[in-house]
């Protein structure tokens, strides 16, 4: 039996796992992706890019070249329960007010182009059947020829009925799903008035009629991402997600919503999903890490599944890497659990209650409530705090400190440099943390260690300032400590350097 040996090895090569082996690769971390699947599965699902993790994704220069793959279409703001009042996150001060959209697959198809030519490497078809820990390490077996991969750290990101989580016995708490709908890529050869024509504010792509409940997203050209499910009725009992979806059965939901006019003339991949809620209570077991939905499910509602695991992978990379290159401060890696575990938390608490408000089959009560939460959504504040909510751009990590800043993301702010003008997205490139000097208060004769980044900057007379004189922002672009004096500078900078990012005897 062969053996492999690398730094860190990642079970699972959707938009999570690559985004993290593209941080642990940035790093110079040796990665190896493990991926059960022999291909890449051409699915549209999960391709809603939320402003937060659009500006991540830019600080690393790979938002552009999906945004050069975006399905066509005018900007849509963001929705919360399919209600009929677009999310506005223009009060949040970001470049990216509406997602972007484009295909899963092809997400992963950038991120895969980069992590791979930063040296991480990427096995398919090689199905994990077991994982075994101990204190040095984690023994990861494949089916592929038995081969056997030897790690410092193993990361499950393979998805929520993930074959780590099951491996190592961690159970995944939660309810479980009350229906089973299909999402499907298909194409029409005709179409009758009822379809839409072009991609807009998601209630005006939405439509209940015979027994169904749909929803049909034009994507190109003859194609149509198709969301649907049935209700009035129990699905059969040997119904279950791993059901093939059959062309008849989508062509009968298609007639029976769009009118007999609406012709299909092809599926290209189709697939059913439950609303079920879980997430695992701890984020790590010892060798053992757990993100994306290998870590927590919800609802599909607002688009947040394919973000909430992104993020994991940004928040959990840098902490990772520095553990493993022994730098890190005393409990940083630990940090990824209180972070993330609770944000998770918050998507799992308001799809749930989405799924109420968005029922195709209200009762009295509900409606009643959906209409004056409708009436809710009309004003500035509640549109506010529910933009700020689904885009993650109102994120905020208990992070000791201070400063109001800290915990909080800055928005991209336009700097000049010595070397020139530049955005604070660019200073990120590198996955480097950045100490930025925007008020002359960092002391000439500082002392650095490596990995953080002084830029000392001005800002253009015409913009907002971003806060404070100084700040110490963490490779995934949240402040760990903000200062607006020298001597604060010369006295508290060292250890927030050494308690946030790098450990002063490394």
């Amino acid at each position: 039996m062969s053996e492999i040996e690398t730094d860190v090895v990642i079970v699972g090569a959707g938009p999570t796992g690559l985004t993290l082996a593209y941080e642990l690769a940035l790093a110079g971390v040796e990665t190896l992706v493990l991926e059960k699947l022999p291909g890449r599965n051409q699915q549209t699902k999960g391709g809603a890019i939320q402003a937060r993790t659009a500006e991540l994704l830019e600080s690393r220069g790979l938002l552009e070249p999906m945004r050069r793959r975006a399905i066509p279409g005018p900007p849509v703001g963001a929705n919360f329960a399919l209600l009929p009042v677009p999310l506005d996150c223009g009060p949040w001060d970001t470049r990216y007010p509406s997602p972007v959209m484009l295909p899963q697959w092809e997400i992963e198809e950038v991120l895969e182009e980069r992590a791979t030519a930063l040296g991480a490497r990427i096995r398919r078809g090689a199905a994990v059947t077991s994982v075994e820990p101990d204190d040095d390490g984690v023994t990861v077996t494949t089916a592929d020829g038995g081969a056997r991969v030897r790690a410092r750290y193993v990361v499950a990101c393979d998805g929520g009925r993930s074959g780590v989580r099951k491996a190592l016995g961690v159970p995944f708490p939660g309810r479980p799903g009350t229906y089973l709908a299909v999402l499907a890529d298909i194409r029409l050869s005709a179409v009758s008035p009822l379809v839409p024509r072009e991609r807009g504010q998601i209630s005006t792509l939405t439509r209940q009629a015979n027994g169904y409940w749909s929803m049909l997203i034009p994507i190109g050209d003859d194609r149509y991402r198709l969301t649907y499910g049935a209700y009035g009725r129990e699905d059969p009992k040997d119904l279950t997600r791993d059901t093939p979806v059959g062309e008849d059965e989508i062509a009968a939901a298609l007639r029976a919503v769009y009118g007999e006019e609406t012709v299909l003339s092809g599926v290209d991949n189709a697939s059913r999903f439950s609303d079920a809620t879980r997430q695992v209570e701890r984020y790590r077991e010892g060798r053992a890490l757990f993100a994306g939905d290998a870590a927590h499910i919800h609802p599909p509602l607002g688009a947040q599944g394919l973000n909430l695991g992104v993020q994991d992978a940004f928040n959990l990379g840098w902490k990772l890497a520095a553990t493993v290159q022994g730098r890190a401060p005393a409990g940083l890696l630990d940090t990824y659990h209180a972070e993330r575990h609770p944000v998770a938390a918050r998507v799992l608490h308001h799809t749930s209650a989405q799924r109420v408000l968005a029922d195709p089959r209200p009762s009295e009560d509900v409606a009643a409530l959906r209409d004056i939460f409708t009436e809710l959504m009309r004003l500035p504040d509640t549109n506010r705090y529910l933009s700020g909510l689904i885009s993650g751009l109102a994120l905020h990590y208990d992070v000791p400190g201070a400063h109001p800043l800290t915990g909080r993301r800055v928005p991209d702010a336009e700097l000049t440099t010595p070397d020139g003008p530049t955005r604070l997205s660019a200073l990120f490139g590198s996955g480097h943390a950045v100490l930025l000097d925007v008020a002359g208060l960092v002391p000439g004769d500082v002392r650095l260690p490596g990995r953080v980044d002084l830029v000392r900057a001005k800002l253009p007379a015409d913009q907002a300032d971003v806060g404070a004189g100084t700040l110490l922002i963490r490779p995934d672009g949240y402040v760990c400590w903000a200062a607006d004096d020298a001597e604060a500078c010369r006295g508290e900078l060292p250890r927030a350097i050494a308690a946030h990012l790098v450990d002063g005897a490394a």
